[in-house]
């Protein structure tokens, strides 16, 4: 998991079945500054998160068991929206 900056949604009319009904967003990959890094990744969205959030991205195997439909085709997903941040700077 990490976390990641929604930058933007964007809308889809043909994709796989399993993406049918679910809202992807755009997420800039955040570094150790909890700057956007620029890389940008389409995430599918599971918690109604909205533009310039800061979210927790699940990817891989575990992005696919977020949703029950067999067979899915995700690679990452927002599972979490960061309410606040703590840092402990040395």
């Amino acid at each position: 998991m990490y976390l990641a900056k929604v930058t933007g949604a964007l809308v889809s009319t043909t994709k796989h079945a399993s993406l049918n009904g679910a809202k992807l967003l755009i997420v800039a990959r955040l570094d150790e500054h909890y700057q956007p890094t620029g890389t940008a990744q389409v995430a599918v969205d599971f918690v109604g998160a909205g533009n310039g959030e800061t979210v927790i991205i699940s990817t891989g195997s575990s992005a696919r068991m977020s949703t029950s439909k067999e067979h899915s085709v995700i690679d990452a997903a927002v599972v979490g929206i960061v309410d606040s941040l703590d840092l402990n700077v040395l």
